[in-house]
């Protein structure tokens, strides 16, 4: 059985140009589909630091 780790040293291959295109579409979908998400989402972190301000705030000057 050949040593795979013996294969990391040798020069990069060129990558058809198919192949790095299906790719690169594929990224470019994966990280239009998170902004979205992210557009959509609540960011939890936030509402929670937002709230826990809020009520500190009310709390010291009850009008």
């Amino acid at each position: 059985m050949e040593n795979p780790f013996k294969k990391i040293d040798m020069p990069l291959k060129e990558v058809p140009k198919e192949l790095k295109a299906k790719v690169m579409s594929d990224i470019a979908m994966a990280k239009l589909i998170m902004d979205l998400a992210a557009l959509f989402s609540y960011n939890m972190g936030n509402v929670i630091e937002t709230v826990i301000s809020n009520r500190k705030e009310n709390n010291q000057n009850p009008n």
